[in-house]
């Protein structure tokens, strides 16, 4: 039998549903149906969307989809939602291993973890796949390894209100620093590049040397390529860039995805608590929400919500939508025990970097068409409507991930940030 705290949860960790002192199957089914997008529902609603073709359908398949720059889209919460989870999720596990055997043991478990979870990250962006410098060392999994245990030490050590203090100067710090410090006047954007350098393709060592002569300074400045967090991804990330020039999972912005985490922090905080009713919980849940959001988008007006820089903006405006979603869930979940529904999502939810991976390697929707692709595939798109094969291979690639996370849960295999 594995501890409560090792990366393989024990069954009886994962049955564990009091409020009061245990693990809520509100969070276990939140994290499902979060990734239940990521898995292959994103597809399904974007085919759905070509098939049908009326505003309502397009609407709900650009929601699917990130906004290039600037704005929120529901897809543009997936990613940090899960951040938030792990961080509510934290406070059930960590707390237990302080009470059991003290805050350095835990904060060992939080390294063990963190680092685990940052190499299957490299693993699922390629590994070692192609040679240096064409492997990327950071990506998402390796941001959720970073914010949880940034995140993860902080509670180990700190007080509630001293994890406040932390959380609000990591907000304030990333705006002063992208608003105040200057970056060189020069955009980092392909279409900019092309202009100032008079061709349509510029070398890296041509844009690198560009770079390099800029001696003019400019500050406050948030677009794609021409911001503080891009600009020291360019001088200082090795590797592969996911935007060729920065990442958005680059080294700066990982410090407002660490104030991301520590807002689900609060909320385990807040649904742990023995002291307060059920209703009281989901109050606050709901208001904190609310109020998050609303300053999110008033501070937008000045630094704008941007994921791919991980504004704290965004951060506000991803941590209130959080909060109300959270606060729905542990309504139907755990306070109406509405349970039936969310048995897929749970299924999914004890097993997200498990299926997260497979996705990777297995590929549910290139296995599906093995099954529809092919003849059968241009059938349905020419009988039906453009998309409909689509629509097919995600309902199929979404039916293989399901059977796979009800198989891991049947032998009570589960993998755990």
């Amino acid at each position: 039998m594995n501890s409560p705290t090792s990366p393989i949860a024990s069954p009886a960790e994962a049955a564990r549903v009091s409020p009061a002192s245990d693990r809520l199957v509100s969070l276990d089914a939140l994290r499902g149906f979060d990734m239940f997008w990521i898995l292959g529902a994103d597809a399904l609603v974007q085919a759905l969307g070509e098939v049908n073709g009326s505003p309502v359908a397009r609407f709900f398949a650009g929601q699917l989809d990130h906004r290039a720059w600037v704005g929120f889209t529901f897809y543009d919460l997936i990613f940090p939602l899960f951040i938030f989870i792990s961080g509510a999720s934290l406070v059930y596990s960590l707390t237990r291993q302080i009470e059991q055997h003290g805050r350095a043991a835990a904060a060992r478990r939080v390294l063990i973890r963190g680092s685990l979870i940052f190499v299957i990250g490299i693993f699922y962006s390629g590994g070692f796949t192609n040679p240096w410098p064409d492997l990327r060392l950071l990506g998402v999994l390796q941001r959720i390894a970073l914010a949880y245990t940034g995140a993860g030490l902080l509670f180990c050590f700190l007080q509630p209100r001293a994890l406040a203090a932390v959380g609000v100067a990591l907000l304030l710090g990333y705006w002063a620093l992208l608003t105040f410090v200057p970056i060189r006047d020069i955009q980092l954007d392909q279409a900019a590049l092309a202009a100032r350098l008079g061709h349509a393709k510029p070398t890296l060592a041509e844009v690198q040397t560009a770079f390099a002569a800029t001696t003019a300074r400019v500050t406050g400045h948030f677009e794609p390529g021409y911001n503080l967090t891009n600009h020291l991804d360019f001088q200082y990330l090795g590797g592969r860039r996911y935007d060729t020039y920065y990442d958005p999972e680059g080294y700066l912005s990982t410090l407002p995805a660490i104030a991301t985490c520590l807002f689900g922090v609060f909320a385990g905080l807040l649904l742990r608590r023995p002291d307060l009713e059920g209703a009281r919980k989901l109050r606050a849940l709901l208001i904190a929400g609310a109020v998050a959001v609303a300053l999110g988008w008033c501070w937008h007006l000045q630094f704008p919500v941007v994921k791919k820089i991980w504004t704290s903006s965004y951060v506000l405006v991803a941590g209130g939508y959080s909060l109300l979603l959270l606060g729905a869930f542990y309504y139907i979940v755990d306070l109406r025990q509405w349970r039936g529904w969310c048995v897929p999502f749970l299924w999914i939810g004890m097993n997200p970097i498990t299926l997260y991976i497979s996705s990777n390697v297995i590929g549910y929707r290139r296995q599906a068409a093995r099954f529809v692709g092919g003849d059968i595939k241009a059938w349905l798109d020419a009988g039906i409507g453009s998309g409909a094969g689509q629509g097919m291979l995600a309902i199929v690639g979404l039916a293989l991930m399901f059977v796979l996370a009800r198989f891991l849960h049947q032998r009570q295999i589960f993998l755990r940030v």
